[in-house]
């Protein structure tokens, strides 16, 4: 486990040991709950065990009603723990009600993710989403949080701005919060810039989206392996948020065809609000590209629980109206396949870690960004520069040779192209 210093530096601390609480009132809660596992032990926490309250409504004192928190200070003192982590977003009252009567360390979800985050922030754009969303979490919890807060060094839910902002006021916070936020639009504005360029040249974008930890930084580097471009392979780990900075990557087919490649933060249920709005600039990708891969864990046995997390992200993100592709991945850990293709999704099996079905993912992105496309071949006349000019700098032609009548091409061009094109089409050999 680690935190981040006053000049953003990582310190190492002790992990935890921690009991994960949840609250299940009118839908199951075992996959969430599954997650949250998943998501303590990417925290460097030891999980000692779980606690489920059945409830009609939450209680607005302690989240789980006063019974339940003594057996659950009784479940910490005999078990050893010391920290509870509730699968459920906890208001100030509640955080600071719950520590005074468990005598440990109390957070939730949303804090927990928030720390892993901090944890896999690298690069500054990184780092000041994340602290801007732990600022904006704690603002109005900081009577909630005076208590943990003031344990220095205390781990979990304390990483980042953390014990730095214990004896500030909301206004230094809020402060605080507006410079993050200028800095965040300068970096907007850089991609605002980076993507008007990806525009300019016509070079179509596909983001790849889903779940985190379905292996979408595994695609993105078998395609560069595929490409001849292993140096440029990103950073993957079997591990939830492994990467939280967007990579995109240059991806040229063996028929010359081009598209760039962007790699994004990968989703989760009940991804904090705080965290969507944060990394807004960095999610957007996903709003501006032409075609969307859906990675799906496919070795998940609620594999469909995370498709409707993602899309549940993109629709928050406006981007459920894309046109998408259904990436099953991880089949090689897969005996029967057949059920991956129920419903007539339009989807496609895979394995990032063999290769297998990636010719047919190719051809189903070469299908999907240039089924219009058709070689044609043109002679400009040398008086129209112009449209020379627009068919380099645009579309990269696979031949061109300068002859007397002109400049000849042989190229790809989409339905719209080859209308404004028609009058120059001619054989030229």
């Amino acid at each position: 486990m680690v935190k981040f210093g006053e000049n953003n530096e990582v310190i190492q601390e002790e992990d935890g040991r921690a009991i994960l609480v949840g609250i299940q009132l009118n839908e199951d809660i075992s996959y969430s709950m599954q997650e949250l596992w998943g998501l303590s032990e990417a925290a460097g926490v030891t999980v000692l065990g779980e606690l489920i309250q059945n409830k009609e409504r939450p209680d607005n004192a302690t989240m789980i009603g006063k019974g339940k928190v003594e057996e659950l200070a009784e479940l910490c003192i005999n078990m050893g723990a010391d920290t509870v982590i509730f699968n459920d977003e906890l208001s100030g009252m509640q955080l600071r009600n719950l520590e005074d009567r468990l005598n440990v360390r109390v957070i939730d979800r949303t804090i927990l993710i928030l720390d892993i985050f901090a944890s896999r922030a690298i690069s500054r754009e990184g780092k000041l989403q994340v602290e801007l969303a732990q600022l904006q979490y704690r603002l109005p919890r900081l009577l909630g949080f005076g208590k943990s807060l003031s344990r220095l060094g205390g781990g979990i839910g304390t990483r980042g701005p953390g014990e730095k902002k214990l004896e500030t006021d909301r206004r230094h916070i809020q402060k605080r919060m507006d410079d993050i936020r200028a800095e965040l639009a300068q970096v907007k504005e850089y991609r605002s810039t980076q993507r008007q360029k990806r525009e300019k040249s016509g070079l179509p974008v596909v983001a790849l989206v889903g779940y985190t930890n379905s292996g979408k930084s595994a695609i993105m580097n078998r395609l560069m392996t595929m490409t001849d471009k292993e140096e440029k392979a990103v950073f993957e780990k079997n591990m939830l948020f492994a990467t939280l900075d967007t990579s995109q990557r240059l991806v040229k087919m063996e028929n010359n065809q081009e598209f760039i490649l962007i790699d994004t933060v990968g989703f989760v249920s009940k991804l904090p609000h705080t965290l969507v709005r944060a990394f807004k600039a960095t999610l957007e990708e996903v709003v501006f590209a032409d075609y969307l891969l859906h990675v799906v864990d496919s070795s998940y046995e609620a594999a469909d629980f995370h498709i409707n997390v993602t899309d549940g992200v993109l629709k928050e993100l406006g981007a459920e109206g894309k046109d998408k592709l259904l990436v099953y991945n991880k089949i090689d850990l897969l005996e029967d396949r057949s059920h991956l293709f129920e419903g007539g999704k339009n989807s496609i099996a895979v394995s990032a870690k063999t290769g297998e079905g990636f010719d047919v993912l190719l051809e189903k992105i070469q299908g999907a960004l240039f089924g219009d496309m058709q070689m044609v071949k043109l002679v400009i006349p040398y008086d129209r520069g112009d449209l020379s000019a627009y068919l380099c700098q645009k579309i990269k032609p696979q031949r061109m040779e300068y002859k007397a009548e002109g400049t000849c091409f042989e190229i790809l061009l989409d339905g719209a192209d080859r209308s404004r094109m028609a009058e120059y089409m001619k054989d030229w050999e």
